[in-house]
Parts: C-alpha cells; structure tokens; sequence
C-alpha cells in the first residue's frame, strides 16, 4: 500500500492506494507543531480505524507547502513505518517541464496537481485548486508547466472581512438562498459566494483565451464542489487530484 500526504497551510489530506485504487482517505487539520510520535500515533489509529494494517505500507510520498512539518513526517515515516518517505520538490521527476522564472518557488501541491490534470485530461489544461489561497495552474499541450495565478482564499476573505469591520460578523461559506441579501449575513455569504465565483470565472476565460478554447479546466480542494455548482466555465471536478498526483509521481520514481 502507498500512504500519500497532502500538507496544506489549512488541512493535511492522507490518502490509501492500494496499486492504482485510492481505497481510503481523510482530512485534517494542519497542526504545525505536532511532533513525530504525534504522527505516528495518529495515521496508525486512522489505519487501524480501518481496520487497515501498518505493516501493509510499503512506501510514503508527502508533498508540503508547510516546511516545519518535514522533519517530523521523515521521522516519523522510519520510526513506525520503517521506510524513507519521498518528498515532492523541483527536483522530483514530474514529467514536465517546468518554466517558472524560479522552480523552486513552485509549491509542491502545485506541481503534483498539473501532473495529475495533464496525465487525466491531456493538455492545454487549467487546475483551480481552492485551499487556503486560491491558485490556478497551467500546462501546455507539450507537458511544459507554464505557472499560473494565485488568489487570496475563501477563508482568507471571511477572516479579513471579520478582523477588519467593527460590524460584520463571522460567516459560513456556503451558497446563499439568494443573490440580493437582505440582511447582513446573506449579504455577506452572497458576496464571498459569487464573488469568488466570478473571480474564478473571470481568470479562466482569460487563461483559456491565452491557452486556447480546447483548454480542459479542472477543479479540486475542499470547497470546489460548493463553487463549481455556481461556475459557468468550470465543469470538471476532481477532489482526488492530488492524492492522486501523489501516486503518479510515486509511480514514476
């Protein structure tokens, strides 16, 4: 089995592959501070949960954009799993070429999805990814990883909004009865909702005209369902696709 980890500012995916066949997977929060053991103790309770069995883990692939967390996953991937766990860099053969100015300024969540986007759905292709910032990432036909754009997050928005007002409240994400509110929370949840929504809309059909009409847009992340209900360009929804990149990259090593 492949245990895949996804450690995002905000939640840390955790994937099963039993071969090519994602058979588990969860969500948590990100804890910075959790120590080696802490892990262990963790992802052992989530297999056993399952009635999965550690020994059964025969390799540990981990792309971070939370750099504190590296040492204690590696230590933790050899004290209770007994192997080395694979990180995702730039260094890591992807497949593509990578033509940001720097790439090593490319999150590593980054490239894993424009892997899985351009190996599922061929290229041009666009991956919106809605995690704690917003980011879309493109890939040529040719497997050249071309950058992208990265947008404040939902959760960043509704944070700013209450930490920044004397009066507006905090609010829940989540598509609102209907567009013109007609009290304060509406009003807000309409327009974090079709704000974000327009926002996306808006980076896309400009992506696409840059990429071309045959461009395939894919999304993924926590909160892509809600939005991709309301989207008018965005069609394809993918919420395995970095667990899933994470196996490809495994595949490739």
């Amino acid at each position: 089995m492949l245990l895949a980890l996804d450690v995002g500012n905000t939640n840390v995916t955790i994937g099963i592959f039993d071969g090519k066949r994602l058979t588990h997977n969860w969500r948590l929060r990100t804890v910075r501070d959790q120590t080696a053991d802490e892990w262990g103790i963790l992802l052992r309770n989530l297999l056993t949960l399952s009635s999965l069995d550690l020994g059964g883990v025969n390799g540990i692939i981990v792309s971070s954009v939370v750099p504190i967390v590296d040492s204690a996953l590696a230590h933790m991937a050899g004290r209770y799993f007994s192997t080395d766990a694979m990180f995702v860099t730039d260094a890591t053969d992807t497949g593509l070429k990578i033509l940001y100015d720097n790439p090593r300024e490319v999150g590593a969540d980054r490239l894993v999805n424009a892997v899985a986007a351009y190996q599922k759905y061929g290229g041009p292709c666009v991956v919106v990814d809605l995690g704690t910032a917003i980011t879309f990432d493109a890939v040529s036909a040719a497997a050249e990883y071309l950058g992208g754009v990265i947008c404040p997050g939902i959760g960043i928005s509704i944070s700013g909004l209450f930490a920044k007002t004397a009066r507006l409240p905090m609010v829940d994400f989540r598509e609102p009865e209907r567009l013109i509110g007609t009290n304060t929370v509406g009003s807000m949840q309409s327009g974090l909702y079709y704000g974000t929504i327009g926002m996306i809309d808006g980076i896309v059909q400009r992506l696409t005209e840059t990429l071309g009409p045959e461009t395939r847009v894919v999304a993924t992340g926590g909160q892509a369902g809600l939005v991709i209900r309301g989207s008018r360009l965005v069609r394809t929804l993918d919420e395995d696709l970095t667990l899933e990149g994470l196996r490809l990259l495994w595949e490739r090593r």
